[in-house]
């Protein structure tokens, strides 16, 4: 297995095909361990969840039927917005993972279960639990990966429209819930077909999709405020909805980029990936391609549990509640096979993240061969790039890729 990423050496260099099977082994007992314990406990745990955040969201739509009041605005709008982040991350995510099924409960269910989001649940099942846990981390597979508008990888080639990609991500995370049907429907590729040659199961999807649009926006942003209208809150209970949407849109974005997009998260090419993928080497893909959060037991609750995003891409279909259990077993398999169990505090994800962002934004070596002496003739070669044909690009990257390596083998000495 390659990674893809510019780093001097590989990862997985030291381990052997028998040692890759041996991780897999290992993980699939810890796997079966944790099914085999479910019980009553577990039940009890989601049930607990789904009954305060059901009372949570509707208490604070009661409150925001006073919002003209600003102390009401600031408790209501609170509420919403841990309302709505606890309904898309500890409850719709996990529940639609099928975490639950094994309770058949028809209303804790995967089959059954629609989220207060933008995308429905079938085609975010798709999207997420089919292509993205199957093919996580591979450029040009797996949509989570920069959500097919950015470059995430040095090995990516740049082109002048990724210096925007900072406000693309930025704009992504304001509206994430809305970015996600849009890639769920796989937009950008099906629009580029012509209207008459695409398919019948895209169409039904983009009706789908504009249909939970508009239920969803009718609750925020109609019926709640024209109940709070008698009061005077028409326009307070509609701020507070676009609120919590944009609160809960930041929380979940910034969550998901911390699992999957830090600085030290392998991507991985397609080419590398066997045919006949063992569970070892799949196993293996996702220790290497996932990145975990430290903190509060609240923290965790709030992030969905996805704090522990390098257990939940091992065993996605695992109860979240699990996660924290198991996550000491994971990490003893990484350091007894050498491998870097990638986990800090959300400051310093979120920050590693978006330096990456800003980072790949940029031509390979340009930001290393930058500094304050040099800046005005570095902005020049940027316009440069930006501005030249193919053939010139590439010949100016090959400039910086010496220099940056003159520059890091002269620190080296």
């Amino acid at each position: 297995m390659t990674t893809i990423t510019n780093k001097p050496t590989n990862p997985t260099a030291h381990l052997t095909p028998e040692d890759v099977e041996a991780i897999g082994a290992e993980l699939d007992a810890i796997r079966q361990r944790v099914i085999d314990a479910r019980g009553e406990k577990d039940a009890a745990y989601i049930r607990k969840v789904v009954d305060v955040q059901r009372k949570l969201e509707l208490g604070s739509r009661a409150v925001l039927l006073v919002s003209v009041f600003p102390p009401a605005w600031l408790l209501g709008t609170a509420g919403l917005s841990v309302a709505k982040i606890l309904e898309n991350m500890e409850i719709g995510h996990n529940v639609m993972h099928g975490q639950w099924d094994w309770m058949r409960d028809p209303k804790i269910h995967s089959t059954t279960w629609e989220w207060d989001n933008a995308s429905p649940a079938e085609g975010w099942k798709h999207s997420h639990n089919e292509v993205h846990h199957t093919y996580t981390n591979i450029v040009g597979k797996d949509n989570d990966l920069g959500y097919g508008i950015m470059r995430v990888d040095e090995e990516q080639r740049w082109y002048p429209m990724y210096l925007a990609q900072p406000l693309w991500n930025f704009i992504n995370a304001c509206f994430f819930e809305y970015g996600i049907a849009a890639y769920d429907l796989e937009l950008g590729r099906n629009l580029g077909v012509p209207k008459e040659k695409r398919s019948e199961e895209f169409k039904s999807g983009v009706k789908r999709t504009l249909r939970k649009i508009r239920k969803q926006a009718t609750k925020d942003y109609v019926v709640n405020p024209l109940l709070a209208a008698p009061t005077g809150s028409f326009l307070p209970a509609l701020a507070a909805n676009f609120t919590a949407n944009l609160v809960r849109n930041l929380w979940s974005h910034s969550v998901i980029m911390c699992g999957h997009f830090p600085e030290g998260v392998e991507t991985f090419e397609l080419a590398s990936i066997p045919e006949k993928e063992t569970r070892g080497e799949w196993y293996l893909r996702q220790m290497l391609g996932s990145a975990n959060i430290s903190g509060s037991k609240f923290m965790h609750l709030m992030t969905g549990n996805l704090s522990h995003q390098i257990e939940h891409h091992l065993f996605p279909d695992l109860p979240s509640s699990r996660y924290a259990e198991i996550a000491p077993q994971v990490r003893e398999i990484f350091e007894k096979y050498g491998l870097n169990y990638h986990s800090a505090p959300l400051p310093q994800q979120v920050a590693s993240a978006w330096h990456r962002v800003v980072r790949l934004s940029f031509p390979n070596g340009w930001l290393a061969t930058t500094n304050a002496t040099n800046l005005p003739s570095q902005l020049k070669l940027l316009y440069a790039m930006a501005t030249a044909d193919k053939k010139t690009r590439r010949v100016i990257q090959l400039r910086l890729d010496q220099q940056a390596k003159r520059l890091e083998t002269a620190r080296a000495a």
